[in-house]
């Protein structure tokens, strides 16, 4: 049994922990433990941690723990390191990199503890087979991670290679695309399921449509990529195929409940292209048109969920000569109208690093989950449209 650590975006933990308890359902072996900022902790065998890269939508690793030590200062990070069996692993002819986080630890040099824990793997391996890996800082083909609090040192080996919320079918992008594992992350939280409408009005490049749409088709996030265990050495191939040729797909929807629109016709068209790469062969109906002239997409009420623009992002949406700040209070003002008048009964999400988004849109929101979208501090705003919305305003006096 090995421990695992897997990271994810600040604010899903517990909803990471819940995805991962699921997934341990189909395991006799994997345990889930605590949450900690910034991730989860979990148990296994070492398919387990093949098991959570397949099928983890929220996870941004999967960290193998090697060690854990209490230290004083860098040489204890190097001995510590020296003494691992990494030859276990791995050969001199992988390429490797090393990547150190700490929280209040009392070490200066982050980069220099980095240094120290490379120079152990590389003197272990010229110890034995007077010969060292090399270092490659972009495509390596072992990760080894270090993490640091005030009293301890844990260094792990990374399973997973490329971050996870890579999922081997993104193709294009927007300006500002949020990443797969926060678009899962965030439809957990709004608690959208496979056959409630979904209608994202600023698709951009079409994440949370992709997202989404691989749940209801049933395709994993990890089934088009590849894994840094599938170079660990002895790895057999035979459990792993067997795993990914378990996977059954789901029955397509007959009638369409995912919906998306965008502002920009080269959105629209990109969401399209990577719905097809990412292997979605249902209907997924996409407009081209500005948000604050949607309509609900079905007759009864359903989940918008949907990463609004910000700054110059709001200038390709409206009149571009309008200050910033006027351009956005026109565009949320006329975006919250059409919320009160169109979308009565739905459950409205808006994630957003603008705080200041419900008194812009003149909502009040029911809830608000603070998340980071990387080192930005956002907010998910959930907004219950009530029927009583849809009510004519009260008519103000004329002058007279």
């Amino acid at each position: 049994m090995a421990s695992y650590f897997c990271p994810c975006p600040r604010g899903m933990e517990a909803a990471l922990a819940e995805e991962l308890g699921e997934i341990a359902q189909n395991s006799t072996t994997l345990k889930v433990h605590n949450q900690v900022p910034g991730g989860v902790h979990a148990s296994g065998d070492l398919l387990d941690a093949y098991r959570i890269n397949l099928h983890s939508r929220i996870a941004s690793r999967v960290l193998m723990r090697m060690a854990v030590t209490g230290y004083q200062n860098e040489n204890d990070i190097y001995d510590l390191t020296l003494a691992q069996p990494w030859e276990d692993w791995f050969t001199p002819d992988h390429t490797i990199r090393v990547d150190v986080t700490a929280v209040k630890s009392p070490l200066r040099s982050l980069e220099f503890t980095t240094l120290k824990i490379k120079d152990a793997i590389c003197d272990r391996f010229r110890d034995q087979f007077d010969k060292r890996p090399s270092v490659d800082t972009k495509t390596p083909d072992m990760r080894i991670v270090g993490f640091l609090d005030a009293r301890q040192f844990t260094i792990y080996l990374d399973t997973s290679g490329e971050a996870l919320f890579k999922r081997g079918w993104r193709e294009e992008t927007g300006d500002a695309p949020l990443r797969e594992n926060l678009a899962a992350g965030l439809l957990r939280v709004a608690g959208w399921k496979p056959g409630i409408p979904l209608f994202d009005p600023m698709c951009g490049s079409g994440t949370i449509l992709a997202e989404a749409a691989q749940m209801i088709q049933g395709i994993p996030p990890g089934a088009r990529r590849d894994f840094a265990f599938e170079r660990f050495n002895d790895f057999d191939p035979a459990p792993w195929a067997a795993m990914k040729n378990a996977i059954t797909p789901l029955p397509l929807p007959e009638t369409p409940t995912l919906f998306g629109s965008d502002i920009s016709g080269d959105m629209v068209a990109m969401t399209r292209h990577n719905l097809r790469c990412a292997g979605i062969v249902f209907d997924v109906p996409l407009k081209q048109i500005e948000a604050q002239q949607v309509q609900a997409p079905t007759d009864f009420p359903g989940i918008m969920l949907t990463n609004p623009p910000y700054g110059e992002r709001i200038g390709v949406r409206g009149d571009s000569t309008l200050p910033e700040d006027e351009m956005a209070t026109s565009f949320y003002s006329a975006l919250g109208t059409t919320l009160k008048q169109r979308f009565a009964g739905w459950t409205v999400f808006l994630f957003t690093a603008d705080l200041g988004l419900p008194r812009l849109l003149r909502l009040k929101e029911a809830r608000k989950t603070p998340f980071f979208n990387g080192a930005l501090e956002c907010r998910l705003f959930r907004f219950d449209m009530v029927a009583g919305y849809n009510r004519r305003e009260e008519a103000k006096p004329k002058n007279v």
